[in-house]
């Protein structure tokens, strides 16, 4: 049989075992291997893409769109305005090394896309403002 002082001493271990586990700090920060970075796309999908691809002028271009649309935050994940579709294909351009031509053209159309888009959400605000006067 167990002395009572005994019982009393592993109650308390026991309770401190189990406040400890408690106040334990759990950091949600994404794992990343060696020489890769996240990106978000729009669609909150998540990208590991290796550091080399950084060179690239596909992903130059679609920086440049982030900043343009979402600014330059300091902390917080990278979001990149296309979505996961978009950026799988550009991904899978960037592995199978396709002509600069191809590279160029998928840029042309990222900045179409965005300039049409940016000119849409203008016309929409016109038309909203228009409505709202009457």
């Amino acid at each position: 049989m167990i002395s009572t002082k005994k019982l009393i001493k592993m109650a308390r271990k026991w309770r401190k075992i189990a406040a400890a586990s408690r106040k334990r700090i759990h950091w949600s920060r994404p794992v990343t291997e060696n020489g890769h970075f996240v990106i978000y796309t729009s669609d909150k999908r998540r990208f590991m893409i290796p550091l080399t691809y950084l060179k690239n002028d596909i992903f130059t271009e679609l920086f440049q769109m982030a900043e343009e649309e979402f600014g330059a935050a300091a902390s917080g994940p990278i979001v990149l305005p296309c979505d996961s579709t978009f950026m799988e294909y550009a991904i899978s351009m960037i592995q199978r090394h396709v002509a600069k031509d191809l590279e160029k053209a998928l840029i042309m159309s990222l900045a179409t896309y965005r300039y049409s888009s940016l000119s849409n959400e203008n016309e929409q605000t016109n038309c909203q403002l228009l409505i709202c006067s009457f």
